[in-house]
């Protein structure tokens, strides 16, 4: 049976610990392993960053829900929060030269590498990111 896990933050950059460490309370009920654990942790708060940066544009009166599905097999992250959307690929790579020296732009680039699949879900009332890692 899936086990489900929910959390509602502000959008509120200092809620990015509670956030960390809700992510840390879970890995540590399942017993993931510390690769699992920093792959989640840093893929999320990323993501939930994004969300309370360019999501929700700071706005302390707009949320971010955060639920984690544990399946058999993965683990699905949704992260949501109430901005109008962005295009995918419109960012720019980081890794490129002209890319290098910036400060931002690198996140999604991040979380691509320590997950398995990253999706998004653009609904009428904000985006969601789909985070997801393999357990097996």
């Amino acid at each position: 049976m899936d086990k489900i896990y929910i959390k509602k933050i502000s959008s509120d950059p200092d809620n990015l610990v509670e956030v960390e460490k809700f992510i840390a309370d879970v890995a540590g009920e399942l017993n993931f392993n510390d690769e699992i654990k920093n792959s989640l942790t840093l893929s999320v708060s990323e993501a939930t960053s994004n969300a309370i940066v360019h999501g929700n544009k700071l706005d302390p009166k707009k949320s971010i829900i955060i639920k984690v599905i544990v399946e058999d097999d993965k683990i699905i992250v949704i992260i949501k929060d109430e901005g109008p959307g962005f295009d995918p690929t419109s960012i720019p790579n980081p890794t490129m030269p002209e890319n290098l020296l910036k400060d931002s732009g690198r996140g999604i680039h991040i979380m691509k590498n320590f997950l398995h699949d990253l999706q998004y879900n653009f609904t009428e009332d904000g985006t969601e990111v789909i985070l997801i890692l393999h357990l097996k």
